[in-house]
């Protein structure tokens, strides 16, 4: 699908390193365009296919690039950690438009903004994010680092850490995306609902 090849451009490690700065704000806004246009590629590839498969099939496409980003980080151990969090950050955050863009949410909005980010700090267990913070994706990064702390050092052997790291990036993607799905899924039938009270 050719509209995942910036994506898979974004995971080389010179791109992770100048997006760890790129702002929030930029970052969601260009994802935002691009989430449009593979939407209506998607929308053409599965006609029949409602929001909430469409939805998983982003899923299932992100969870093969983390899995892969698991399985190069994982090769090379404790040095890459650092480079795979931002990267699968990156990921979820990306998901996250997608899913949004799936279910008609404004991401042109501050408001839409801070809902991708506030689902992205709950699937994480960090919860909602502070309004002033985090401006750029690498604070991101370190605050799921400082949540997880250990655990994500868990995949520091070389070799044998390979498949884990990329089962447990696959795993959390699905995490991410499941919420996602929950959060837009019941904001678009409130929507709805408060239509057709209003009769329109």
């Amino acid at each position: 699908m050719a509209f995942y090849e910036p994506l898979v451009d974004a995971l080389s490690p010179a791109r992770l390193k100048s997006l760890a700065n790129e702002k929030l704000t930029d970052l969601i806004e260009k994802e935002a365009v691009r989430a449009r246009a593979s939407l209506d590629e998607f929308q053409q590839r599965y006609p029949s296919a409602g929001p909430r498969e469409l939805a998983q099939r982003y899923i299932d496409a992100k969870k093969q690039l983390a899995s892969m980003l698991g399985g190069v980080s994982g090769a090379f151990g404790v040095v890459t950690v650092p480079v795979d969090l931002v990267g699968m950050v990156y990921l979820q955050l990306s998901l996250l438009v997608e899913i949004a863009t799936v279910f008609k949410a404004d991401l042109r909005t501050e408001r839409g903004t801070k809902e991708v980010l506030d689902v992205f700090g709950y699937a994480n267990g960090i919860g909602p994010l502070e309004r002033a913070g985090p401006r750029v994706l690498g604070t991101l990064a370190s605050m799921v680092l400082k949540k997880y702390g250990l655990k994500a050092f868990a995949r520091a052997m070389p070799l044998v850490a390979s498949p884990i790291s990329a089962y447990l990036n696959n795993q959390h993607i699905q995490k991410v995306g499941d919420s996602a799905i929950r959060h837009y899924d019941g904001w678009a039938h409130a929507q709805e609902k408060g239509k057709r009270a209003r009769g329109s």
